[in-house]
């Protein structure tokens, strides 16, 4: 049995050691607090350096930023001339991208378009552009040249599909089917580059937006299937490219396409086959351009409804009302398939669907 004063001063050994080990656990509380203070000093001198040494354009992985989680400070500014362009490059970036378009508004005709103080403060602040090319979007690469920050990476499709069978007058590039990949390609390697520890999650987009494309891609196939040689009638060549890739035939005369396009008078005897190809029904439809008409053109509208040949608009900006660019361009496919009696239904059988003969474009790379 143990005494009464043995027991306290065990009880009093006891409290005087757990107010030692307290003390000790505060003192070591206060030198992690020091040396903690003294690391994130460090760090913020660290990183004042990295800014300072940092050249424009270019981006410093945020060192306390969790991965996974974007903010203002961490996001790649993407500007592109065009909504289409646009749609792409978010869909490629994700949470990492802020993205700004130019031209948005499908009721303006794009040909007259005119930059702003603002167009040319988002295009200076912009890390990488993107843009059509071939003469489309001539007042982009005029602001970047003198405007655009250092280092600042330009997307040009023109650049990356070379084998576009009329590239050489006819600018309308998102109808063609090899571009929007090439471009999507090209963006996500130079968002990889400005931030490498996000290049895979840019990689697995990127094949996510190449499998979405493979709906509208057999879609041309399957219409070029029961298509193939169906006559069509412009107004001028927006949407060539498609019509050619489901493997329509084009009938209005070329010189009055490029006159419509480039704001000329047609010539009296092209304007007179494109009445005859309409009134005598030896075309399907009549394909123009929603954002652009003028007398000429709403001639050929009244014409075509008048004669009872079906009427498919097309776009040189993506309309507000679509989801993504993917489900535009199929939308563009259904609308014509649907006007001229055919189908775009994939057959069963015979693997994917996707002909080999649908057009590719290399995959190069952007202007610095």
């Amino acid at each position: 049995m143990v005494s009464r004063p043995a027991a306290l001063t065990r009880h009093r050994r006891r409290q005087a050691g757990r107010q030692a080990t307290a003390g000790r656990q505060a003192a070591a509380r206060a030198v992690t607090t020091c040396l903690v203070a003294a690391g994130l000093a460090s760090f913020g001198a660290t990183s004042a350096g990295l800014s300072a040494a940092r050249p424009a354009g270019a981006t410093v992985a945020p060192h306390v930023q969790p991965a996974g989680i974007a903010t203002s400070r961490t996001m790649v500014r993407v500007i592109a001339a065009e909504s289409q362009y646009a749609n792409v490059a978010a869909q490629v970036g994700g949470r990492y991208v802020r993205i700004d378009a130019v031209m948005t508004n499908p009721d303006t005709d794009p040909h007259d378009f005119e930059a702003s103080l603002r167009v040319a403060s988002e295009i200076n602040q912009a890390q990488i552009a993107v843009q059509n090319g071939l003469g489309y979007d001539v007042f982009m690469s005029k602001l970047e040249a003198a405007d655009g920050p250092r280092g600042q990476m330009v997307v040009v499709a023109g650049n990356l599909v070379r084998n576009a069978p009329d590239e050489a007058d006819n600018p309308h590039l998102w109808y063609y089917p090899a571009t929007m990949p090439a471009v999507a390609a090209q963006v996500a390697a130079d968002l990889g580059r400005l931030q490498p520890w996000h290049r895979r999650y840019f990689s697995q987009r990127l094949a996510l937006f190449d499998r979405s494309l493979l709906v509208w891609h057999r879609a041309l196939v399957s219409l070029r299937r029961s298509g193939r040689g169906v006559a069509v009638a412009v107004t001028e060549p927006v949407a060539n490219y498609l019509l050619q890739a489901a493997g329509l035939r084009v009938a209005t005369p070329r010189a009055l396409q490029l006159a419509v396009m480039n704001g000329t008078d047609p010539a009296p005897q092209d304007i007179a086959v494109q009445d005859l190809l309409i009134e005598r029904h030896r075309v399907k439809a009549l394909v123009y351009n929603e954002q652009v008409q003028d007398g000429v053109t709403k001639a050929f509208l009244a014409a075509a409804r008048k004669a009872h040949v079906p009427v498919v608009g097309v776009y040189e900006t993506m309309p507000a009302r679509s989801y993504d660019y993917q489900h535009w361009v199929l939308s563009t496919v259904t609308d014509l398939a649907r006007s001229i009696g055919l189908s775009t239904a994939p057959r069963s059988k015979g693997g994917s669907g996707l002909a080999p003969s649908l057009p590719t474009a290399p995959r190069g790379g952007s202007r610095p």
